[in-house]
């Protein structure tokens, strides 16, 4: 399965938008500096043109204002506008016609305390107004045409440098997010190989003095004490069975020296048999499992098997027993399937989910055994319309000792699947069970063997 980096995703979008956040609000606290210092400078030119106007004033009052204003007209001055009015509201001089409404004069001075700024002709200004001694008034203003193109020119700036930086935020942050995810993505390879059962698994290479690194040491720290409490608690069980086993077959030769007891003896044999197939169940998972270890793991040491040949063996053995029975057989398995394995464990196993469902079905129940190509592997289906799985086995089918309530008259240990667990992991096969309105299936896929080999 296909897995969305989703987490890489979210953090890649969260650095791209937090540079992009910041590199933003940096750029807006510029913007209002420039724009401070632009319309500062243009305060300080409409003060220099009143301090002009001023001297002129003092040398021949209305008369000098009149003629500079004039002279400026002349000359086409379009970054300025000047009016000079007379007491009745005539325009005496000036470089527009009309003066600004939202313009009131004020005031007796020359210095530009209250500019306002203001739209006129379609430009945007700041100006002064003032009434001159005698009632004249008088209108100083600049253009701020040039500074609102450069406040414009950069406001486009910004937005540009806005989307780089959020591609180059975006950028960063999948580059750094990939590394973040790749190492936690070496844990989860490790997490994966550990829960298909082999608890073996390291991860390769040196560890890194980061946390990372020490994350990976802790893990395998852990995974070290849980195969050593693993491998203590098999070598127990396999001892227990190993030493009651010997002591049981000599137990089972003196009850053959009893005489005038045949049934009680005759039932002591047969629990004694019975916990001696427990004990060897337990010998064969135990050995399953660690051959997968020897071999260095699941697949290896194994040899290329005729899947389809062994099949068809085991079911002209089991299915005169099932039909027996009473139940409904079918077979599909084509010729020349194989796969790498151990042929007398792949007997064991698949002859153990025979045995199974012959014994829980009942007459009339159908059991079908199929086999075919699925990908990379070669999967094997046993099915059947029998009681199927009990609810409080779903999750522990494979453990060993597993019973239903259901099922405990029935005679069994709960020691087959665990030993067909065991033997796939062996091979590297993947169990499922998949879903069915009635019956038990059970699916076993193991990789297909290479056209070489």
């Amino acid at each position: 399965m296909r897995v969305v980096p989703a987490a890489t995703l979210r953090l890649a979008a969260v650095v791209a938008v937090a540079v992009t956040l910041l590199s933003l609000a940096g750029m807006a606290l510029q913007y209002r500096l420039v724009e401070a210092r632009l319309m500062d400078e243009a305060g300080r030119l409409l003060a220099a043109d009143l301090d002009g106007f001023a001297t002129l004033y003092e040398q021949r009052r209305i008369i000098a204002l009149r003629q500079a204003i004039e002279f400026r007209a002349a000359s086409g001055a379009s970054g300025e506008m000047l009016m000079l009015m007379n007491r009745d509201g005539t325009v005496l001089a000036g470089t527009h016609a009309d003066w600004p409404v939202a313009v009131v004069p004020e005031g007796a001075g020359f210095g530009p305390d209250g500019a306002v700024r203001f739209a006129a002709g379609g430009q945007d200004w700041l100006g002064v107004g003032r009434v001159l001694p005698g009632g004249f008034p008088l209108l100083v203003a600049r253009d701020l045409g040039p500074v609102l193109d450069t406040l414009s020119a950069l406001r486009r700036g910004i937005v540009a440098l806005g989307f780089a930086m959020l591609a180059a935020g975006a950028l960063v942050g999948w580059v750094m997010a990939g590394r973040v995810m790749a190492r936690i993505g070496r844990v989860n390879v490790l997490a994966d190989r550990v829960a298909a059962g082999d608890l073996s698994a390291r991860l390769p290479g040196l560890r890194s003095a980061d946390e990372f690194g020490q994350l990976e040491a802790h893990v395998h720290e852990m995974l070290d004490k849980i195969e050593a409490l693993n491998r203590e608690t098999h070598r127990l069980s396999d001892t227990i069975a190993h030493e009651l086993r010997t002591p049981l077959n000599r137990m089972l030769q003196k009850l053959g020296r009893i005489e005038g007891q045949d049934a009680v003896t005759d039932d002591l044999r047969a629990e004694m048999r019975q916990t001696v197939r427990v004990f060897d169940a337990l010998l064969d998972i135990s050995r399953a499992e660690a051959d997968a270890v020897v071999a260095g793991g699941p697949g290896g040491g194994l040899r290329p098997v005729d899947l389809s040949a062994l099949l068809v063996e085991l079911w002209e053995l089991y299915e005169p027993l099932a039909e027996d029975k009473g139940l409904v057989t079918q077979i599909a398995v084509p010729d020349g399937l194989r796969v790498l394995g151990d042929r007398t464990l792949i007997s064991q196993m698949v002859a153990n989910l025979l045995d199974n469902a012959v014994k829980y079905c009942r007459a009339g129940d159908s059991l079908t055994l199929t086999l075919a190509e699925v990908g990379d592997r070669q999967v094997m289906t046993l099915a059947d319309t029998g009681p199927g799985l009990p609810a409080d086995l779903r999750e522990t089918v494979f453990d060993r000792f597993a019973r239903g309530e259901r099922d405990r008259a029935l005679p069994g240990h709960g020691l087959g699947l665990a030993l067909v667990r065991a033997i796939a992991t062996r091979h590297g096969a993947k169990l499922t069970l998949p879903q069915r309105e009635k019956g038990f299936a059970i699916e076993v896929g193991w990789p297909k063997v290479a056209a070489t080999l």
